[in-house]
């Protein structure tokens, strides 16, 4: 059994399972730069070690993230390709293990397009999904312009990306984003014994059907994922973003009527 920890990110292996924690409940546990290059290093390392056959992904039962730490991100924006926020899109997306993922309580932003690259995901009755890019004048980020109309088909993807509309389990579970609903007390733990179920498996026989599902789009959400990040990037630096952000931290309704 291996421990480690930066506090935010808690990283814990036992029994042939990486279990990565998002522990900034305080926050919201909102990531910051140094988180996101917390949970790309804790993916390199488990694609490194032959003894790791299994990630999960967890937060706390109450909130799962509330996304990027809008501060934090004003001060240190992803500006170049090796951004820890890139180096964690390039990681989950590629990674080449199974990822099982519990979620509960709010999934907002890359709190719910990281889950488009995990294998098994189980979310308590309170999870509730938004991708509220366009709100922020920005536009989608890691592949999820190109996976969420691929899962929900366009005019779903539609309200969740261009309004920027919430989803709760039950319509997550009905277009197959997640694999079960449980009580938020049960979702970690139903998620550790998934994992348990797949660390008995061969590897070799887990990684190459892993490879085989994902190996037509690999190529084209990688593009995407690139696409998105240099949009995203020239998209920070333009008026709707800077009077969304503005809006945030005064704390007032944005007014896009000149952006």
């Amino acid at each position: 059994m291996t421990t480690s920890d930066n506090q935010d990110i808690l990283i814990h292996t036992e029994a042939a399972v990486t279990t990565i924690t998002i522990n900034r409940v305080g926050k919201k546990n909102s990531i910051t730069a140094a988180m996101y290059g917390a949970l790309a290093d804790a993916l390199a390392s488990a694609s490194r070690d032959a003894a790791v056959r299994v990630v999960v992904i967890q937060g706390h039962e109450t909130i799962f993230s509330a996304g990027n730490d809008i501060s934090d991100f004003l001060s240190t924006p992803p500006d170049h390709a090796d951004a820890p926020v890139f180096r964690f899109m390039r990681g989950i997306s590629t990674f080449a293990k199974p990822i099982v993922a519990s979620v509960c309580g709010p999934a907002v932003g890359i709190g719910t397009t990281l889950l488009l690259h995990c294998d098994l995901i189980y979310a308590g009755d309170n999870a509730a999904f938004s991708m509220p890019f366009v709100n922020l004048g920005l536009c989608p980020e890691a592949g999820s312009s190109l996976l969420v109309p691929q899962l929900m088909g366009h005019q779903r993807a539609a309200e969740a990306l261009l309004l920027g509309e919430p989803f709760m389990a039950e319509t997550a579970l009905e277009m197959g984003l997640i694999n079960r609903i449980v009580p938020p007390s049960e979702a970690n733990a139903l998620a550790q014994r998934q994992a348990q179920k797949l660390a008995t498996k061969p590897l070799s026989a887990l990684l190459e059907t892993k490879r085989l599902m994902k190996q037509g789009n690999a190529a084209v959400v990688a593009a995407r994922i690139e696409e998105e990040g240099a949009s995203f990037g020239r998209m920070l630096s333009e008026p709707a973003a800077r009077e969304a952000f503005a809006a945030f931290i005064e704390k007032r309704r944005p007014d896009f009527s000149n952006v």
